[in-house]
């Protein structure tokens, strides 16, 4: 079932498609999915008007939702067609912004395994579990922009 997640977001069109209709302010904003696999996940958002603040940088909203894409896109791929149905959510979000964004920044979460064992979990028992996934933001350069934490919550569905 991974496998087929993993194809479905790595066709441009169809992930561009998933944004505009589900997303439209990652879609708008320019978020990007520059990897995944089983462990990874990178995403990306350049410097550009629709995501701009006054301050000639990456909106920090946008910073975020780039950042969250990174962790939630992990998720979704233990949860896709599978059964029991799990459903997530973001309890918690957490940020630290080190530097301006004035260029592409690209967000990195390793927590794959991590998504793959709690939700594994609570497909098994029914418990609901949470995982802490860390997203870290860099420019081209390898500079730290920013770091985020999310807590995601999942449950299976009865």
């Amino acid at each position: 079932m991974q496998a087929s997640f993993y194809k479905l977001v790595r066709n441009s069109v169809k992930f561009n498609a998933f944004l505009f209709t589900k997303l439209p302010a990652a879609f708008f904003s320019g978020v990007k999915l520059i990897d995944i696999n089983e462990l990874v996940a990178i995403t990306s958002i350049r410097y550009k008007w629709f995501a701009t603040n006054p301050f000639k940088s990456t909106y920090f909203a946008c910073l975020a939702m780039t950042a969250e894409m990174s962790t939630g896109l992990l998720a979704m791929a233990h949860i896709h067609k599978q059964s029991p149905q799990v459903s997530m959510l973001v309890q918690k979000m957490e940020a630290v912004y080190h530097k301006k964004a004035i260029g592409t920044t690209i967000f990195t979460c390793s927590n794959g395994a991590e998504f793959a064992e709690k939700i594994q979990q609570t497909k098994l028992d029914g418990s609901p579990q949470t995982i802490e996934a860390k997203s870290t933001g860099v420019d081209k350069e390898g500079n730290l922009i920013a770091e985020f934490r999310f807590t995601w919550a999942v449950k299976r569905k009865d």
